[in-house]
């Protein structure tokens, strides 16, 4: 078996690769009720970059080891243990730390993937799919036909937004940040794109005929947060689950008072903690199953082995990527 490193971190800072390095680990011995999962993919999210900084939301307490999402394949199981058996593709719970080659899980949290999908595409099912599914079903009313407007378009989650929206009849407006990735959302299946700025509102209602937009999803904050909130309709909604531009939400009175529209937020991880497993579980099989049957993917643009750490977060942070940054760990 090939050594066994885990991309482990024991402080924050500003530069988020310059404080996480590959350190090896011996082969664990198991206990009753665990299994051992070599990682097969595991993406760099936003939040994950945001937690080697210190600015997310719930920070793990230190030393800790990056990751929170991806799949693997189970190589042992602990005595007496029962769970999904050797050589079966399972997500891996959320949070476990999936930067490494190598994961120690719950043989009971384990939830068997189908074998013969994209490993690669199965690695981002714990996040950023459901969030998307969840902002185009939990914040409106939306019916066949109805248009949608997001910014970060060319995003791990605006992705999802588009073709979900797509598979279930709806129309999107996609602002993105910069002409270059305009190609590549249109590509995804978005209806129209356009580059955020002066003037939206007006390009927006140009480009869908005046159609009324009941919702809006935001992961910028500032000043595009009102930018998008002039092109929807009365009684619209916002939903913010991010905050690209490190500022806060800015809608004025106008359009909270005068037109009614209401500004609210998401956080997958709250959506977790209160939501029955059965409930996670159905909605993780409803869209493993469209990743399997190639109606959901998303641009990857780089893997990386877990000795590359430093390499893949600095890949991972920049500005201007076209597809997703993973962790894929060889194994020989």
């Amino acid at each position: 078996m090939t050594q066994m490193l885990k991309a482990q971190y024991s402080e924050r800072g500003p530069v988020p690769q310059a404080v996480i390095q590959a350190v090896p680990f011996e082969r664990p011995v198991l206990q009753p009720g665990q299994a051992l999962v070599a990682v097969l993919a595991a993406p760099i999210n936003p939040s994950d970059v945001l937690m080697l900084t210190g600015q997310y939301g719930q920070l793990p307490p230190l030393p800790a080891v990056g990751g929170s999402e991806g799949v693997g394949r189970v190589v042992e199981l602990g005595p007496d243990t029962q769970g999904p058996r050797i050589g079966q593709t399972v997500l891996l719970p959320v949070g476990i730390g999936s930067w490494a080659t190598h994961v120690v899980a719950p043989a009971a949290r384990l939830v068997p993937l189908p074998n013969e999908a994209d490993p690669r595409q199965l690695a981002m099912l714990t996040v950023n799919p459901p969030t998307a599914s969840l902002l185009l079903s939990e914040f409106a009313d939306l019916q066949p036909g109805d248009w949608v407007i997001q910014n970060g378009a060319n995003s791990g989650v605006g992705s999802y937004v588009v073709q979900l929206a797509k598979l279930r009849g709806l129309k999107t407006v996609n602002l993105v940040r910069r002409e270059s990735a305009v190609a590549g959302v249109l590509a995804q299946g978005g209806d129209v794109v356009l580059v955020d700025g002066e003037g939206l509102s007006e390009r927006v209602k140009a480009a869908t005929g005046g159609a009324a937009i009941k919702l809006s999803i935001d992961a910028v904050g500032g000043q595009a947060t009102m930018r998008m909130a002039a092109a929807l309709a009365e009684s619209a909604t916002i939903v913010n689950y991010g905050a690209l531009s490190g500022e806060p939400c800015i809608v004025t009175p106008r359009e909270l008072v005068f037109r009614d529209v209401t500004l609210k937020g998401f956080w997958l991880a709250r959506w977790f903690r209160v939501t029955p497993q059965a409930e996670q579980f159905k909605l993780l099989g409803e869209l493993a199953g469209l990743i399997a049957a190639g109606k959901l993917h998303t641009p990857i643009q780089a893997g990386y082995e877990v000795a590359q750490i430093q390499e893949a977060v600095a890949a991972a942070a920049a500005g201007e990527r076209q597809g997703k940054i993973l962790i894929t760990p060889t194994h020989g």
